[in-house]
């Protein structure tokens, strides 16, 4: 075991685990942020995404140890303050209706805000290749990317 001291949305939290600890579980377990989601175990779904230092990383394999100081980033911490505020992508997945089940869900949006962070007017060719690592099982893909674009065109 091991202290670790880690910024998550924007407060410090200090948790004792194994280094090894994937950051989805310190999230989940010791935080209770239970917004991100275990989809395979192998970063290859997506269900998992958070931002880490901006970047849209898979949680399930990250270890805790490699986080360092950067600043984590949860679907609980995406929009502003407010609990009456949504992320503009948030608002845009309401106004295209992208969930079906939802177990993907948080996941597909913290890759799209991320890839709208840094690409704010993307192509349908760069939103194609942003959100390729996010399985959506209910295949609501056509509804993620319309919602993607109207999030770059309120932006």
């Amino acid at each position: 075991m091991a202290t670790f001291t880690l910024s998550v949305n924007g407060e410090q939290h200090k948790v004792d685990v194994d280094p090894k600890t994937p950051v989805l579980w310190v999230l989940r377990e010791h935080l209770g942020l239970v917004g991100t989601k275990f989809g395979c175990g192998i970063a290859q779904c997506g269900a998992c995404t958070i931002h880490l230092d901006g970047e849209a990383v898979r949680s399930c394999t990250l270890p805790v140890s490699a986080v360092g100081d950067m600043p984590i980033t949860t679907i609980e911490g995406l929009a502003d303050d407010n609990e009456d505020d949504l992320h503009p992508v948030q608002e845009a997945w309401l106004e295209h209706d992208v969930p079906q089940c939802g177990y993907c869900q948080a996941g597909q949006i913290m890759s799209a805000s991320a890839l709208l962070a840094t690409n704010p007017n993307p192509t349908e060719d760069e939103i194609e290749e942003a959100m390729s690592g996010n399985i959506c099982r209910c295949g609501t893909y056509v509804r993620i990317r319309e919602a993607i674009q109207t999030a770059a065109e309120k932006a």
